[in-house]
C-alpha cells in the first residue's frame, strides 16, 4: 500500500472511530432524565465558548506579544481557563459539598498552585525560544 493509501486509511478508521464516539454520546445524553436540561447546558457551553472564551483567549493573544510568543501565550491562557472552569463549579458552589470526597482538598489554593505551575511552564518555555534566538556572540578573536 502506498504511502497516501496508508494516510487515507488511517483518516477514514480514526473517521469511524469519531463517529462511533458520537453516537455512543448521543446515546448517553437520550437516556438522560432531563434531556431538555442536558440539551441547554451543551447550548450554553457552547455559546460561553465560541462566544466568549475563544474571542477573549485570541484577543488577549494578539494584544500580550509579539508573533513569536503569540502561540505560547493562547496555549497558556487556554489550559488556565479550562482549569478554572472545570474548578470553579466546585467553588462556587453553596453549602456543603452533596459528597464529602467532592471537596477533599482545598481547591482555590490549589487552583492558584496549578494556574502557577502553567504560568511558570510557559514562562520556562519563552526563556528556552528566546535564548535559542538570540545571536551568537564570538570571542574578539574569531573571524
Amino acid at each position: 500500500m502506498s504511502e497516501k493509501g496508508t494516510v487515507s486509511a488511517v483518516r477514514y478508521a480514526v473517521g469511524g472511530l469519531g463517529l462511533v464516539l458520537i453516537g455512543i454520546g448521543a446515546w448517553r445524553v437520550a437516556e438522560q432524565p432531563d434531556l431538555v436540561g442536558v440539551l441547554v447546558w451543551l447550548a450554553g457551553a457552547v455559546v460561553l465558548h465560541d462566544g466568549i472564551i475563544a474571542p477573549l483567549v485570541l484577543g488577549v493573544g494578539l494584544l500580550l506579544v509579539g508573533r513569536s510568543q503569540r502561540g505560547l501565550v493562547r496555549g497558556a491562557l487556554i489550559v488556565g481557563g479550562a482549569l478554572v472552569f472545570v474548578t470553579l463549579p466546585l467553588l462556587l458552589r453553596p453549602g456543603a459539598a452533596p459528597n464529602p470526597s467532592a471537596l477533599p482538598l482545598p481547591y482555590g489554593r490549589n487552583l492558584a498552585v496549578v494556574l502557577a505551575v502553567v504560568a511558570a511552564v510557559a514562562g520556562a518555555i519563552a526563556l528556552v525560544r528566546w535564548w535559542r534566538a538570540r545571536p551568537q556572540r564570538r570571542p574578539a578573536g574569531e573571524d
